[in-house]
Order: structure tokens, then sequence, then C-alpha cells
């Protein structure tokens, strides 16, 4: 794994400029998995992600496959109605 090879190496960044290291993008979506994990979310539970392109949504991906689940995008920018 990079993030054990390298953990402070650049592993994501997003259009506004931020960016999380592997270390940083690995602490972050354990986390948010075990929040998730705690709210019942596991193998074959699927969890919308409605937020824009940025680090965020690379983590609640990311943490979203390691606590077992699986994610559907939604674009914001589609209208409420949808």
């Amino acid at each position: 794994h990079r993030a054990e090879l390298q953990p402070d190496a650049v592993a994501v960044r997003d259009p506004q400029g931020r960016s999380l290291s592997y270390g940083e993008l690995r602490a972050c979506a354990t986390q948010l998995a075990a929040k998730l994990c705690a709210e019942g979310v596991g193998r074959e539970e699927l969890v919308a992600i409605h937020l824009r392109d940025g680090v965020e949504k690379i983590v609640a991906a990311l943490g979203i496959l390691i606590a077992g689940g699986a994610y559907l995008p939604i674009d914001p920018a589609l209208p409420d109605a949808r």
C-alpha cells in the first residue's frame, strides 16, 4: 500500500486546491467507516453521496467501501425534485 510506504505523499487534490496525503486520506476514510458501521452500514448497503467534486467526496466513497457498503453518487447540480 502506498499509504504505508509513503504516508506523507499527496493522494488526492481537488479542483479547489485542497489535498490530502495518503495517511490523512486513510485516517479520514477509516474514521468515517467506523461511524457508518455504527449507523448500520454494512455489506451490500447502498449509501448516496451528494457532494460536489472534492476531497470530501473521495473520503466519503472510500469510507463507504471500507464499511462494506456501496455508494451511489448523486450530482448536486441536479434539480431538488430529482
